[in-house]
């Protein structure tokens, strides 16, 4: 494998660490807000799924020590544009209830799951181990099955009425 493939497996590897472990702790939103018993099933999963591929990498990274998990290489305005999406998502999510909560919850979890989805997918192609590829494809697998339901559950809830009613507001 030569140095630039190690180096995008190394950097996709820790972006997708970092994201999964973010990702698991989703669920935890349940605790301040409530959702929807299918919107808080879906997500309990995502958290399940997250927190399992976070750890896989771990065992990765334990048994080779070529693959770091601290590789984020970003530069200045792109850590600067993550955290200030990070920090409207967060006041979004905190400050909507109901149904525009879910709405958001679920916009918010269908970029991360795509995100997942084609690190896993890029990491793999850079992996030289065939069961680590694999191993990667398969959460590359999980999370664009992830991401499927919660576009269809997503599509599922804009046809209701209260995005009727949101949509309504936003042309006042």
């Amino acid at each position: 494998m030569v140095q630039s493939g190690a180096s995008v497996r190394n950097n996709c590897y820790s972006l997708l660490h970092q994201l999964l472990e973010e990702q698991k702790d989703v669920s935890l939103l349940r605790f301040i807000k409530s959702e929807h018993s299918d919107v808080k099933t879906l997500v309990k999963r995502i958290a399940t799924t997250s927190g399992t591929g976070a750890k896989l990498l771990e065992e990765f990274a334990k048994d080779d020590p070529s693959i770091r998990l601290d590789d984020l290489r970003l530069p200045p305005g792109e850590l600067a544009t993550r955290d200030a999406i990070a920090s409207t998502k967060e006041k979004e999510l905190l400050s909507r209830s109901g149904d525009e909560f879910e709405l958001t919850l679920l916009l918010t979890q269908t970029e991360a799951l795509s995100y997942a989805w084609h690190l896993a997918k890029v990491a793999g192609e850079n992996e030289p181990q065939p069961e680590r590829a694999h191993a990667l494809a398969g959460i590359g697998q999980d999370m664009q099955n992830l991401y499927q339901e919660v576009f269809l559950l997503l599509l599922s809830k804009t046809n209701s009425s209260v995005t009727n009613s949101i949509k309504a507001q936003s042309h006042d």
